[in-house]
């Protein structure tokens, strides 16, 4: 058993800047159809690291894993068809930490966080993450962070992307959208709401104008952003699906407020 205070420090090089929102859903306006197919709209794009600081801050997590040993006995391993790596997952107070390692290399390929949002409130805290990843070029475009994120969707969660993303990171999102629905939000006074579709630049534009992804078994119905309808105990969560294999429940809806989708601004 590892001390609280190890996994504490541990998860200290996952403090990521994170967006200052989230809460409630609601939606402005449109047809209700997702945005899925609006791939030309671009959130804001310019994040980039540089391959060097990406290798040196891989190499030091994997230091501290293997003496801590948390990386072989601290985890879970995820089965994948991904040849010669193997995804390893950890939960600490709600956030899920995926380390992908190269076996034969002894090195890590890149890792995901999929971070609590501390700015939602307590119904969406259980279904709602904030993924950041970083993985080594070489292992880039090999399809490591879609089976990654294929995960935590079919865990039931709802990703919401950052404030910004790196020009890879808004590709593997486009390219989720093609199998699970993403729509367009704005995050606001601890509350998510569904913006119509189309976006406007000017509301696309703004810092609090994100995407989400829904996780499987949600669905936007009739005004209503809801998840998985599931005869089971409705205290169970996505966390609790990722660690035993458990379903999602509770079945709860979150209203959307319907606005105009004209001129409106963003507050």
């Amino acid at each position: 058993m590892f001390e609280p205070w190890m996994c504490a420090f541990l998860a200290l090089p996952f403090i990521i800047p994170r967006p200052a929102l989230l809460g409630e859903r609601l939606a402005t306006g449109g047809d209700g159809q997702s945005c899925a197919n609006q791939h030309t709209m671009e959130l804001r794009v310019d994040v980039q690291w540089s391959a060097a600081s990406v290798d040196d801050e891989l190499k030091s997590l994997h230091a501290r894993l293997e003496r801590s040993g948390l990386l072989k006995g601290g985890t879970n391993i995820i089965s994948t068809q991904l040849k010669g790596l193997v995804l390893r997952h950890r939960e600490a107070d709600g956030e899920h930490y995926i380390y992908v390692e190269d076996v034969a290399r002894g090195c890590l390929a890149g890792y995901t966080v999929f971070n609590r949002l501390i700015e939602v409130n307590r119904s969406l805290d259980r279904f709602v993450r904030a993924p950041h990843s970083k993985y080594a070029v070489e292992y880039q475009r090999r399809g490591i962070a879609t089976a990654v994120y294929e995960w935590a969707l079919g865990q039931g969660f709802c990703l919401l992307s950052g404030a910004r993303q790196s020009q890879s990171a808004h590709a593997l999102w486009m390219s989720l959208a093609s199998r699970h629905r993403l729509e367009y939000v704005e995050v606001r006074n601890k509350c998510i709401h569904l913006l119509g579709s189309p976006v406007d630049p000017l509301t696309r534009d703004q810092l609090q104008t994100r995407m989400v992804l829904l996780g499987e078994g949600w669905e936007v119905e009739a005004g209503l952003l809801k998840p998985p309808a599931l005869e089971v105990d409705a205290r169970r969560s996505p966390e609790r699906r990722a660690a035993g294999g458990e379903s999602l429940c509770n079945v709860i809806t979150l209203r959307v407020e319907r606005r105009s989708n004209s001129s409106d601004s963003v507050g």
